[in-house]
């Protein structure tokens, strides 16, 4: 999750979910596991949080507009329906997937490990950060104020 607040330095947020393809372990994050993302993201950041969000099953879910709604910190916006070009997080996936371009892990630990290495090392590179959102276009100033 990319963060942006005015003033201040772009900041990644993240979890990793590990997926060792036993039957019946999910593939990827659900419901649960963005909202500990997200209450986490607000504990960090000390401010109510406005996600811009795709409409992946998982973020349009009942289930994720009921806990939405339990934080009144919590304000979600939805882009158009496939619109991966207005999402700042696939430029952001886009830059990781490239620095991991000929890499031959030998183990599933050995990926996390240098994944991780990669996120960290992104969290302290905030011009990068806030190079993903001009990518898309899409200006981040409030419609009401500077």
């Amino acid at each position: 999750m990319l963060c942006f607040r005015p003033g201040l330095p772009a900041r990644l947020c993240y979890r990793l979910r590990r997926h060792t393809g036993r039957k019946g372990e999910r593939r990827s994050l659900g419901e649960t596991d963005y909202i500990r993302l997200l209450d986490g993201a607000h504990q960090l950041l000390k401010t109510p949080l406005i996600v811009v969000w795709d409409r992946l099953s998982t973020h349009i879910s009942k289930t994720m507009k009921a806990l939405v709604a339990e934080r009144d910190w919590l304000t979600v916006i939805l882009l158009p329906g496939y619109a991966p070009a207005l999402n700042p997080v696939e430029g952001l996936w886009a830059h990781i997937k490239r620095s991991l371009a000929n890499l031959a892990a030998r183990t599933l630990s050995e990926l996390e490990t240098l994944l991780r290495k990669r996120l960290k090392a992104l969290q302290y590179r905030h011009r990068l950060l806030g190079g993903f959102p001009a990518g898309t276009g899409l200006a981040l100033d409030r419609p009401d104020g500077p």
